[in-house]
């Protein structure tokens, strides 16, 4: 099966902004999605810091968030009422102040729930800051189950 990219990375920014004013206040933006894998980047800002000079962890949190929310949007287009059912967050190690990537993935989407995994990593580096999970609550309609490789499930 191949992927049903449903929206373009421009299109879960342009929706995103318009339901969530925040989204454009952080500067924060999808820059890839396929329908099966997102990136987007968070831009690095004093404002984000804690004591101690490193990244917030909710600055972290809100960038897992947003990148499972445009992965559900990529993926099955403009849903509004997909809503954060868990999130969990590991910190690995502390972030240089830079931008931040979060790179989300499906581990299942089903009818109602979809699981997703993202690594959040600073701009240049290859090794992740944070490792995040978290299930998202899909409202009730028909749409096919996928696994990670794209094929159906029933």
């Amino acid at each position: 099966m191949t992927t049903a990219l449903q929206m373009t990375a421009t299109q879960v920014n342009d929706f995103i902004a318009a339901s969530i004013p925040a989204f454009k206040d952080i500067g924060c933006r999808v820059e890839d999605a396929d329908g099966l894998q997102v990136r987007v980047r968070q831009p690095y800002s004093e404002s984000q810091l804690r004591p101690g000079g490193s990244i917030s962890g909710p600055t972290m949190m809100a960038l897992a968030d947003t990148a499972m929310y445009a992965l559900i949007l990529s993926r099955l287009g403009p849903v509004a009422l997909a809503v954060t059912q868990n999130l969990n967050i590991n910190f690995l190690r502390k972030p240089r102040n830079a931008d931040l990537l979060a790179d989300a993935r499906f581990l299942r989407l089903g009818k109602r729930a979809a699981v997703i995994e993202v690594l959040i990593l600073v701009d240049g580096e290859d090794e992740p800051v944070a490792h995040v999970t978290g299930t998202y609550a899909i409202p009730e309609h028909a749409i096919p189950a996928i696994t990670p490789s794209g094929a159906t499930v029933a």
